[in-house]
């Protein structure tokens, strides 16, 4: 079995600050990690590989040529290869343009049984992009994956997470599933592997490796843009009151009063 996961490179989201005056992210000093939902969805692939030798995982990820500092991490866990589209067509990308290159990628790496994703990545929120390369692909997928229950020879049988429950799932494969944090808890990179890792070669390709034109990626090809990013203004200070239930109330009543609400 074959199985290829799409993992993101991702700003620190604690440690990102937004310009004030231009209304942009800060990036310069913020460290790089990898997309926690996607550190799932790899663990869920090396899990399948724990069981069955025969299972390879493959790695993919766009982004610039740092991300592979983030791919080697993801071979130390335990992944087979890795893979980057890395090219500056693919700058600006939305998750339209993000799906399209993706699914050229793994188009190009080869026949695969299962694609894992994770549910989306904690720099954008759009939870997009991983069902969108399935369509992309002609495949069927699976979100918000919180459990994997059986491995069959053509299909896989999942649980799919809800707000106020979950729903088992039977699909055919090949097909894309994402994670959600719940399927599992990350391992941690082993010394032999980090080791091998640094040693290992990564894949480096551009829209030509994978038969791309131009006006198909990046900001070309994005129908979506950022126009501006800003943090909210902070809320006012609250106040705590305390005392019986009744002089609380009376005290309310008489801020409320104050302030010409009632």
């Amino acid at each position: 079995m074959k199985i290829i996961v799409c993992a993101k490179q991702v700003p620190d989201t604690n440690e990102v600050k937004i310009d004030p005056v231009k209304g942009t992210l800060i990036r310069d000093g913020v460290p790089s990690i990898l997309n926690p939902d996607d550190a799932n969805a790899l663990e869920a692939a090396l899990e399948l590989k724990d069981k069955d030798s025969d299972i390879s995982v493959s790695v993919l990820s766009m982004g610039p040529p740092q991300a592979t500092y983030m791919l080697r991490e993801c071979l130390a866990m335990g992944a087979d290869d890795a893979y980057l589209l890395s090219s500056r067509t693919f700058g600006g990308a939305d998750t339209c343009a993000t799906s399209t290159t993706l699914a050229a990628g793994i188009r190009t790496i080869g026949s695969y049984d299962i694609i894992f994703a994770g549910r989306q990545a904690i720099d954008g929120d759009t939870a997009q992009v991983g069902p969108q390369t399935a369509q992309r692909l002609g495949i069927p997928s699976v979100t918000y994956v919180q459990k994997i229950r059986e491995i069959k020879d053509k299909s896989v049988i999942v649980e799919r997470q809800l707000e106020d429950g979950y729903e088992v799932i039977e699909v055919q494969t090949p097909c894309l599933l994402t994670a959600v944090k719940e399927l599992n808890s990350p391992r941690y990179m082993t010394i032999e592997r980090i080791e091998d890792a640094y040693k290992a070669e990564i894949k480096i390709w551009n829209e030509n490796d994978v038969n791309l034109k131009a006006e198909d990626c990046g900001l070309k090809a994005s129908p979506t843009q950022v126009f501006k990013s800003f943090t909210p203004p902070p809320k006012g200070k609250g106040e705590m009151l305390s005392g019986t239930v009744g002089e609380m109330a009376s005290s309310l009543v008489a801020k409320l009063q104050e302030k010409h609400v009632i």
